[in-house]
């Protein structure tokens, strides 16, 4: 039985990866310059939010491989990373230019509903690739006054991953030669993210070269990891398992070479503690819903709003930040997200 298909820790993992990100991002919104608990005790290796987005990319190419194994045509696989992406965009876009920005919004010589970077902020980032970080005269009064939702920035990368998978439809029946493609591609990517990361720099077109680099091998860490089928036909989980977790925390705190490292031991560890059932935590969806994405997308305007009225500090602003975003979280699963993927078979009969 599939990993996607039975009760395991993956839906527990991406919360917890998503309040990582919530974590770290409390520090400069709340005008922190020191960086984030973990990266102050690795020695600066790492940050929350870096094992966060780290963890999520392995999970997804893990599972959306899955999903593509199991997608009628390309058309259907597409259309189910649509439904699952774009319905809760839109209505936290929308959230935060109708209602958010407008309570926030200080510019005295031109009225919100006349500036036009109100009516390109929807569309802009509905594109991805054209990120619209902020709307002049709104959130001048915070700290990090560059951005009202920062999170967005990663789904450009999550979605161009998502296009480059596709391509292994057209090997699907061929596994084998999917393991070794996957293979290949995978230990390239672990090379230049490893040896050559300096030298390729931080170059930046539509995406930045380092954090694709970084995000790619991380994805199709978990993609290989699926097409070997790692919950059922690799043995000696938990050997696997004790032994990435050991690599993982001495080089962190060691250090010893995490920049490197954990490009193998994290894959191992989380897609390792993802196939697994825990008592409670596993079914933690089937009690409150997927809550992941919704956090990842409201928390960073929820940070800032509570910035402009509070003015917390880090530890305050983390605090009443993560309640306030698993609120909306649920409210987005509920009344959007889950709803949304009902409609996840209609490409198959509309192609009938």
């Amino acid at each position: 039985m599939s990993a996607a298909t039975h009760r395991n820790n993956f839906d527990f993992l991406r919360l917890l990866f998503a309040l990582f990100v919530v974590i770290t991002h409390s520090y400069p919104l709340s005008g922190v310059k020191e960086c984030d608990i973990l990266c102050q005790y690795s020695y600066g290796q790492a940050q929350l939010s870096n094992i966060g987005l780290q963890g999520f990319f392995i999970i997804s190419g893990y599972l959306v491989f899955q999903s593509l194994q199991r997608s009628k045509n390309v058309i259907d696989y597409y259309w189910k990373r649509i439904i699952r992406l774009f319905p809760a965009l839109i209505v936290v876009l929308l959230f935060t230019v109708l209602i958010i920005a407008p309570m926030c919004y200080d510019n005295p010589a031109v009225s919100y509903w006349c500036n036009a970077e109100v009516y390109s902020y929807v569309p802009r980032n509905l594109s991805l690739y054209f990120i619209q970080y902020g709307i002049e005269g709104a959130f001048t009064t915070v700290p990090y006054n560059t951005a009202i939702n920062g999170s967005l920035w990663t789904l450009a990368y999550e979605f161009s991953l998502y296009i480059v998978l596709s391509v292994l439809f057209l090997l699907r029946s061929r596994n084998t030669l999917i393991i070794v493609l996957l293979s290949f591609v995978y230990a390239l990517l672990f090379i230049l993210n490893s040896f050559y990361a300096d030298a390729l720099g931080t170059r930046e077109s539509i995406l930045r070269s380092d954090y694709l680099l970084n995000f790619s091998c991380h994805f199709f860490a978990g993609a290989l990891l699926a097409a070997v089928r790692y919950d059922t036909r690799v043995r000696y989980h938990s050997v696997l398992w004790i032994a990435s977790a050991a690599i993982t925390i001495i080089s962190l705190f060691a250090p010893f070479h995490f920049n490197v490292l954990h490009y193998i031991s994290l894959p191992l560890l989380v897609i390792g503690t993802g196939i697994k059932c825990t008592p409670v935590i596993c079914d933690i969806s089937k009690r409150i819903g997927d809550l992941s994405y919704g956090v990842y997308i409201y928390a960073f305007v929820i940070q800032q709003t509570l910035m402009y009225f509070f003015s917390f500090n880090q530890l305050w602003l983390a605090i009443s930040s993560i309640p306030i975003s698993l609120l909306f979280a649920y409210g987005s699963w509920h009344l959007i997200e889950k709803r949304a993927l009902r409609l996840k078979h209609i490409s198959f009969y509309l192609l009938r």
